[in-house]
């Protein structure tokens, strides 16, 4: 601002979360609410971004934090002083939370998503995973369409011996074709990354890789993105980070949701009651209290997933096809990102 330069941010999370973050700050910092209250009880708040009563609890740590949430605080009210703020979404997707924000007490909101890496492991130099992705594409290419349930959590997603073997016996016991990136957890107290197994059967049930070896694929690192457009992916069991929630969406893909960490809790709420587009694993959306999920919640959950509900299947196909429209001339994020274009240039007169 001294030097008359205009800042703008490029938020990588849903409208409807910067929604959240914008009136949690506001509660704070004007009402003179402590949001860290929240924490565990059954406060359900009703927010301009959101449709749906919302449960306090499903607000990440950086809010519900002790520690944390003066870091929040600081980071929204700088947010508000920025020219404009860029959202990784479209607006046939968040409508509502794009509307919400037409009030004038924000920066102006540009949806111009959905922002997507569609060729990222074309020029994959790593010569193991040029192989692994030969690998798991051929497998793809040998079942049959819309057969096979995906299970990634992202790059930092991981869980215990007990919860991977649960899964397992829900897979198993579902009886449909898998796909699975199962990953091991970082050593206890180290901020590392998980990191593919040398030997997955490990923490597998025993004879597990035998008996499902005509229905079943265990890998580590995953290429989602060609994963994903496979015809052979029927159905997403993901953490609900937002470009994965993005990437099943372009792709047309079914998701049930398991969030782990940060905002992904909210991004469930967001896919099962906001939009309607997903079905529930792991059904508190929290994982706080390190409960197990059982093999037979997860294989109820894997069939209904499988079987996604019709109207469902339809609402989806229809959100799929616009966001593909959304980035075509005269598309809604075309026509936003040509707004913001020119309040760049109006801002720098």
């Amino acid at each position: 601002n001294e030097f008359g330069v205009p800042s703008y941010i490029f938020f990588t999370s849903a409208a409807a979360f910067l929604g959240t973050t914008f009136y949690i700050q506001a509660l704070h910092d004007e009402q003179k609410v402590d949001p860290t209250e929240f924490k565990n009880s059954d406060v359900e708040l009703v927010m301009p971004c959101l449709a749906s009563p919302f449960p306090a609890k499903v607000l990440p740590s950086l809010v519900l934090g002790k520690d944390l949430l003066p870091l929040f605080l600081r980071l929204f009210r700088r947010f508000r002083e920025a020219k404009g703020i860029m959202v990784n979404t479209f607006y046939e997707l968040e409508s509502h939370a794009i509307n919400s924000f037409s009030d004038g007490n924000y920066p102006p909101v540009y949806p111009v998503g959905p922002i997507l890496n569609l060729n990222g492991h074309e020029h994959d130099v790593v010569s193991d995973r040029k192989d692994t992705h030969r690998d798991i594409m051929q497998w793809l290419d040998h079942q049959p369409s819309s057969s096979v349930v995906y299970l990634c959590f992202g790059s930092m997603g991981s869980f215990g011996v007990e919860q991977v073997k649960e899964i397992a016996c829900g897979l198993e016991q579902s009886g449909h074709r898998f796909l699975w990136s199962l990953r091991q957890p970082p050593p206890n107290g180290k901020m590392e990354a998980p990191s593919d197994y040398v030997n997955p059967a490990e923490v597998l049930p025993e004879g597990f890789l035998d008996r499902t070896s005509e229905i079943g694929k265990i890998i580590g690192w995953a290429p989602q993105v060609d994963i994903l457009a496979h015809p052979s992916i029927g159905g997403f069991v993901s953490h609900c980070g937002w470009n994965s929630m993005l990437e099943s969406i372009w792709f047309d893909v079914p998701i049930a949701t398991w969030p782990l960490y940060a905002e992904q809790q909210f991004n469930a709420f967001l896919m099962i009651v906001e939009f309607g587009l997903a079905i529930e694993i792991q059904v508190n959306y929290r994982m706080d209290d390190c409960e197990i999920v059982r093999a037979e919640e997860i294989e109820k959950r894997i069939r209904g997933l499988m079987e996604f509900d019709i109207k469902k299947r339809e609402k989806l196909k229809e959100i799929s096809e616009n966001s593909r429209k959304a980035l075509m001339k005269d598309g809604s994020s075309y026509t936003w990102l040509g707004r913001l274009i020119q309040d760049m240039i109006d801002n720098m007169a």
